[in-house]
């Protein structure tokens, strides 16, 4: 069970990832919160009093959220701090502490939810996992996705793809996600996903400005470049729309396994920084609901599952694959950036174990 101590390192521990990513900043003010949270505001309580799990819950996160969204607004005591300019840990805090007294009703609501970190860079891990499935099964895909946020990977159909050397998606595309490749290239093999839909518990509507300027605050102010894509990839949304539903994520996967499948279309479960938000028994549920499909599942009409999940010991994302028919478990297929900078891809035997987010 959480207490102070501990609600306090989940702001160290997610410096250290930031400071992984390349994040200087965003590094910097949470090393920063871990010291400035006392209890002169009602934000400062109730981070300090979190009854979760601050680690799994993105705490940290939900409360820079909030801070970047005060700084993009113009409060000026933030500038400072979210320029790189004050880089005095001292002097830091003591802004923070602040600015959390002085705007304690703005940042309250940013703790209510995990953070929307819809980032269409994660695309490039889920579509290495897609190449994976349709080096198996074929190259027509049928995407589900869970945890959709605003849906904007659910426009993975629509993006450019330059994977090692490896194109995918349309080459006309306004948008091309081409990452820093390491490592094995994907499988060279045709692809075409047919249809993507999703669901979230609480889907963010994109044809609000508010929204896409929750989104934006959400992306790290140390990523100028994620900043970019994601205003086009909102572009792309408001264009073309996706098929974004909202709901809890195992009863929608139980509804859609149960559904008639096209013959010659692997059906896949895609999801990117999700697992952790979900309680453990709908992971359960989702989990029993792809064996009972896996087991039904034909060379006809095959079943995948691509997961890019964070291991938060080694500072990385992992990409997963499992595919039905077949006894092959889930198989760690590449390593990624959290955004999508970067995509290591990784040589067979691939690992097997089950995916965990931390170790102990």
């Amino acid at each position: 069970m959480a207490n102070e101590q501990s609600n306090r390192d989940a702001f160290r521990i997610q410096a250290g990832y930031c400071a992984a990513m390349a994040a200087p900043v965003t590094a910097r003010v949470c090393t920063a919160l871990a010291v400035a949270l006392d209890r002169d505001s009602a934000t400062g309580r109730r981070v300090l009093d979190w009854p979760g799990a601050p680690e799994a819950d993105a705490l940290a996160l939900r409360l820079v959220g909030g801070l970047h969204a005060l700084h993009r607004r113009g409060v000026a005591a933030l500038a400072p701090v979210f320029t790189g300019q004050e880089t005095d840990p001292d002097s830091v805090a003591a802004i923070l502490r602040a600015v959390l007294v002085a705007h304690d009703a703005a940042l309250l609501p940013w703790l209510d939810g995990p953070p929307q970190t819809n980032e269409a860079g994660r695309s490039a891990g889920l579509m290495t996992g897609i190449l994976h499935l349709a080096a198996r099964y074929g190259p027509r895909i049928e995407v589900l996705e869970i945890g959709s946020s605003a849906g904007l990977n659910l426009l993975i159909n629509r993006y450019s793809f330059n994977l090692g050397g490896i194109p995918a998606g349309p080459a006309d595309s306004p948008l091309t996600i081409a990452p820093d490749w390491r490592g094995p290239p994907p499988p060279a093999v045709p692809v075409e996903i047919v249809s993507t839909r999703g669901v979230d518990i609480q889907p963010l509507d994109l044809s609000d400005p508010h929204n896409a300027e929750r989104l934006q605050a959400y992306c790290w102010v140390d990523a100028p470049d994620r900043q970019a894509r994601l205003w086009a990839t909102i572009a792309m949304f408001r264009a073309h729309g996706v098929a974004l539903e909202q709901g809890d994520a195992a009863d929608w996967i139980e509804a859609r396994l149960a559904e008639p499948q096209a013959a010659g279309v692997t059906r896949v479960l895609m999801h990117s920084v999700v697992w952790q938000y979900l309680p453990e028994p709908t992971q359960h549920r989702i989990a029993d609901a792809m064996q009972a499909a896996g087991a039904r599942a034909t060379p006809e009409r095959p079943l995948g599952w691509v997961m890019m999940e964070p291991n938060r010991d080694l500072h990385r994302h992992e990409v997963r694959v499992r595919g039905w028919p077949g006894e092959v478990p889930m198989q760690l297929v590449a390593l990624t950036h959290a955004h999508g900078a970067w995509v290591e891809g990784l040589a067979p035997p691939y690992e097997t174990r089950p995916y965990v987010m931390r170790s102990y």
